[in-house]
Formats: structure tokens, C-alpha cells, sequence
């Protein structure tokens, strides 16, 4: 019975997963905005980007989008369509990229186990340098004011902040249910806010709160975390959905309007 269960509950979240997917890429399908897909080199490697340009008359700030474990989706693509709604100019890095059959990304990789898979079996050195590069990328671009903020989602959420720890130019960072590094020496390299955006119902990510908030303090840095009670892992993604729950679907709202906020303060 109890495998039963399982098989359902597994089967639910992948349908819910596949209505998301569609629903953001139809909203990217519909969208107003200048969206396209970016090559960007550095040493041997070629980085594919998505990247989404707002209607505005001024230079605007831009923003790295650390995709998820899931690797470079949709969902992720109608973040920087977002983001570019709002005003900034927003680039979505696939970490993936060549990392597939005949050298391609997530696309290339088919199953989810596939691209998790992947997604564990990157280098950090390769990621650090991926970041570097589409950092340089979108700061320097005409359109923008020379301002780059990074966020990220789950795995990449972890990621976001490790990238903190690394890039001392980054203007803030936002990381999306992902823990933070844990060594007060690993945080005294960061020169950025880092504003956190965790859930109620993950102890997982949101249960090491508490010591990354104590190790930051140690480190002198700001950090700003804010947990949205009755949200789940995921809540950017599963708020969309037109079956939500109340508390996903408000976190998702909430966390929107106070990222664009700080994003506004830049």
C-alpha cells in the first residue's frame, strides 16, 4: 500500500510539473519583451543563456538567474521574463551546457534523474568561472548600468550564495531555499547584502537558518532571511500553479515584491 502511495504522489508531481512547464512556456510564447538565447565563451567552454531585456528608457541593473536542480526549464526562462517585466535585464546561465550527448545541456539530457545526475557531477571551479563569465557578460552589456545582483532557486540557491563567498562586485544576492555556506571564514569574502527567501515546510534547507545566520553575523556581513510559514521547498514554482495552496501562493507573492524591492534600492 505504502508503495502504491508513493507511485501516486510521484505521478501527481510529475503532471503537476508538466502544467507548470506549460504554462511558462506559454506565457513566454506571449511575451512582450525582447527574450533571447546568448552564447557566452571563456576559456574552452560555451555557456548557453537565456536572457530577457525590459521595455525601459534608462540603463538597467541586471540579474544572474541560478537555475535549479532541474537544470535550465521553462520555469526558469519565465523568471528572467519576469524579472524583465519589472525592469532589469535578467540572463539565466544553463550550467549544463555540455555537459549532455554531443556536447549539449539540460535539453540534451533527457530524464530528470538524468540532469540531476549531471547537475551533482558538475566541477565547482567550472561553475565559479560559468558565473564569472555571464556575470562580466550581462554587466557590461549597452543596455545596462553596470549594477549585477544574482539569485537562485533550490540548487541554485546554494549556489547564489556560494557565489557571494567569490564575486565581490555582485550589487545583492537573493538565494531561494538553499543553505549557505557554513564556515565563518567562507563568508568573510562577501561584500554583497544577501536577503534569503526560505519556506516553513522544509526543515531541510530552513533548519540551518539559524547557524548560517549566526555565521554571517560572525563574519560582520548582512544577511536578511525571511521564512514564509506554511510554504513548501519550491514555493517560487509551485505558487504559480492554478491549483496552489494558499500559503505557496502567497510566499510566491510576497517573495516577489520584496525581492524587486531591495532590487529597487540598487
Amino acid at each position: 500500500m505504502k508503495s502504491a502511495l508513493i507511485l501516486r504522489l510521484l505521478a501527481v508531481a510529475v503532471s503537476t510539473t508538466a502544467v507548470l512547464a506549460e504554462d511558462a512556456k506559454t506565457r513566454l510564447e506571449k511575451s512582450p519583451r525582447h527574450l533571447e538565447w546568448v552564447t557566452v565563451k571563456h576559456d574552452n567552454r560555451e555557456v548557453r543563456c537565456f536572457i530577457a531585456y525590459p521595455e525601459v528608457k534608462e540603463k538597467a541593473t541586471a540579474v544572474v538567474v541560478i537555475h535549479e536542480i532541474f537544470g535550465m526549464t521553462d520555469w526558469v526562462r519565465g523568471v528572467t521574463d519576469q524579472l524583465a517585466e519589472a525592469g532589469y535585464i535578467a540572463i539565466a546561465p544553463d550550467l549544463l551546457s555540455g555537459a549532455g550527448p554531443n556536447g549539449g545541456g539540460t535539453e540534451s539530457l533527457g530524464s530528470g534523474d538524468g540532469v540531476r545526475k549531471a547537475i551533482f557531477g558538475l566541477p565547482s571551479a567550472q561553475v565559479t568561472a560559468d558565473l564569472d563569465a555571464v556575470a562580466d557578460f550581462v554587466g557590461k552589456l549597452p543596455a545596462a548600468n553596470g549594477k549585477v545582483a544574482a539569485t537562485g532557486f533550490c540548487w541554485g540557491g546554494g549556489q547564489v550564495f556560494k557565489y557571494a563567498t567569490h564575486n565581490p562586485h555582485l550589487a545583492a544576492v537573493f538565494p531561494f531555499y538553499g543553505t549557505g555556506p557554513e564556515s565563518v571564514d567562507d563568508l568573510k569574502t562577501i561584500q554583497s547584502p544577501v536577503y534569503g527567501f526560505y519556506a516553513g515546510n522544509d526543515a531541510r534547507v530552513t533548519a540551518t537558518v539559524p547557524k548560517t545566520i549566526e555565521a554571517m553575523k560572525q563574519a560582520g556581513k548582512v544577511y536578511q532571511p525571511v521564512t514564509y510559514e506554511g510554504a513548501g521547498h519550491g514555493f517560487m514554482r509551485a505558487g504559480e500553479a492554478a491549483d496552489a495552496s494558499p500559503d505557496n501562493r502567497k510566499a510566491r507573492d510576497q517573495a516577489w515584491d520584496r525581492m524587486k524591492s531591495y532590487l529597487n534600492k540598487l
